[in-house]
């Protein structure tokens, strides 16, 4: 899969993987993507608000796998159906700074 997902012109491909514990692919392991990762790390349709140090996990878990430089962190899914933000946006946003913080260039 990660072959064709390379011949796309895509500039992010996202990964829902919030309902699977942020686990990725194994087979980006053996190799690598060259697009941009959105990792989804907190499911914004369910009740259930993963708070921040589960999701600074799975931030670093994804950093063993993703280049910094091309990792996004996002929820799983689109934000149509949400009228306002929810509580799952402000802890993944808090988790991703705090992640960024961590890294050796600070960014």
């Amino acid at each position: 899969m990660l072959d064709a997902i390379e011949g796309m012109d895509a500039d992010v491909i996202s990964l829902e993987t919030s309902r699977s514990s942020g686990v990725l692919p194994d087979a980006l392991r053996e190799k690598p993507c060259s697009r941009g990762i959105g990792l989804g790390v907190c499911d914004i349709h369910s009740p259930v608000v993963p708070d921040t140090e589960t999701m600074r996990n799975l931030i670093r878990e994804a950093l063993e796998l993703v280049p910094a430089e091309t990792l996004r962190v996002n929820p799983d899914c689109g934000l149509k159906t949400r009228g306002e933000p929810v509580e799952s946006l402000r802890r993944m946003a808090d988790a991703a700074r705090q992640v960024r913080r961590e890294a050796p260039d600070g960014k």
